[in-house]
């Protein structure tokens, strides 16, 4: 799908940098490119170039060009390679608007023609999108395997098989007052139970794959005074909630977002939980406890083994329960102290040791809209398979619910019916992507 229209815009981050980087993209990227720079170097070379505004120059440049067919958006695309001065940049963006021909790129539309130029499909885009936000190790681990097309490469196997199945169905359906030398509903069936086999693994480590994409809580969950907020602020390595002897000084929750071996992670301070009298503290606690069941690992800080039990937050697997201000107590129960440092590496190798564990068996699904698509397909899979057992007087049925599951992989990939989500999803882009 070639556009009529050539953009730029700048592609790297705003502000002063060592290096900018400008693209320009379409039909005219060339002609548009030579204006500024004169001669071009061969297709995916660079050569240093002096750009001009006529007579006046501009800057020294590395300048690349890649033809059409052979760039991220599929057209003739020409980079500038500018000193990263904020004048700098300006200039030359200033001249390449003064260009016949030539508009400043919308959010994420190099990305979107990629898209339309089959450079790219769907869940790669998503995965770019991903990757470009990605703060941890992790998130930039699986989302670069879904932008280099872990979850298509497997779409296409299933929607291979699917085809297969389906063909097979049809062949009998059309020769139904014929004999049909091969009997199919074995190999249909076995295509049909080896495609729901990979949909089920795929459904079964989206939670941990929405995990790494939008990261972990963890709830710091105990009476007032057991040293919530001062271990909060010993692991933030700096005081990001107020301290006092006084009980029930925390009446918020305060967040403290943390890289924990690679994956993200948030520990929540809350509120003390106690009976009170007093009507703002009780709102803080109510949050308190909202905010505790919701996360993925509470860590209960309390001042004997079995006070964990009297907060009203359900204990789940995977939570810790640890002794609260143990510099102060003399017991052989796990403890940590915010003030002295005592423990807290342990805790959060045992944190970090948990997330491990839970995201271990992660899929290619980092958005809602994959496990939607991909729960689609297996439900139609699954009527198909049970009409199969039924018999085969319900071949035509049976090669519907097929076509089903081949839709909804089409429109995960993005073949079909994906026109109202596109704009959501480049809307997220910066300028220049």
């Amino acid at each position: 799908m070639e556009n009529a229209e050539t953009i730029f815009a700048l592609a790297s981050a705003r502000g002063r940098a060592g290096v900018a980087v400008i693209r320009v993209s379409g039909p005219d990227a060339f002609s548009c490119a030579m204006q500024l720079a004169g001669a071009l170097p061969e297709p995916r070379t660079t050569s240093l170039r002096t750009l001009r505004d006529g007579d006046e120059p501009l800057d020294q440049a590395l300048v690349l060009t890649f033809e059409k067919g052979a760039s991220f958006t599929g057209e003739n695309v020409a980079e500038f390679h500018l000193h990263g001065g904020i004048a700098v940049v300006q200039s030359v963006l200033s001249v390449l608007g003064k260009m016949q021909g030539l508009r400043i790129a919308q959010a994420g539309e190099f990305t979107r023609r990629a898209l339309e130029n089959n450079r790219m499909n769907l869940p790669q885009v998503e995965g770019l999108a991903d990757l470009i936000e990605a703060e941890t190790e992790a998130q930039r681990k699986q989302a670069l395997r879904v932008m280099q097309g872990s979850l298509s490469v497997k779409c296409d196997q299933w929607r291979t098989d699917l085809i297969r199945a389906m063909v097979l169905l049809e062949a009998v359906i059309d020769f139904v007052d014929e004999d049909v030398p091969v009997d199919v509903e074995p190999e249909v069936k076995a295509l049909l139970l080896l495609v729901q086999a990979g949909l089920l693994t795929e459904i079964s480590g989206h939670k941990a794959s929405e995990l790494i994409r939008d990261g972990f809580e963890v709830a710091l969950v105990g009476a007032p005074n057991i040293g919530k907020s001062t271990l909060l602020n010993a692991i933030a390595g700096r005081d990001v909630a107020i301290t006092s002897e006084i009980a029930g000084t925390t009446r918020d929750v305060i967040e403290v977002r943390l890289d924990l071996k690679g994956l993200s992670t948030t520990i929540l301070d809350l509120a003390g939980i106690r009976e009170s009298q007093d009507l703002v503290e009780n709102l803080g606690i109510d949050r308190a406890k909202q905010r505790a069941n919701q996360a993925d690992i509470r860590v209960f800080l309390v001042a004997h083994k079995s006070e964990a039990e009297d907060f009203g937050v359900a204990i789940k697997n995977g939570d810790i329960i640890v002794l609260g201000k143990c510099d102060l107590i003399d017991s052989e129960v796990f403890g940590v102290s915010g003030k002295t440092g005592i423990g807290i590496d342990e805790l959060l190798e045992r944190i970090s040791d948990e997330i491990g564990d839970r995201v271990s068996g992660s899929s290619s699904i980092i958005r809602q809209r994959h496990l939607e698509a991909i729960v689609d397909a297996r439900e139609n899979i699954e009527r198909a398979l049970e009409k199969l057992e039924a018999g085969g007087e319900f071949g035509e049925l049976i090669a519907a619910d097929v076509r089903f599951s081949i839709v909804a992989l089409d429109s995960l990939i993005g073949r079909i019916d994906v026109e109202h989500i596109l704009g959501e999803i480049f809307a997220g882009f910066c300028i220049g992507k």
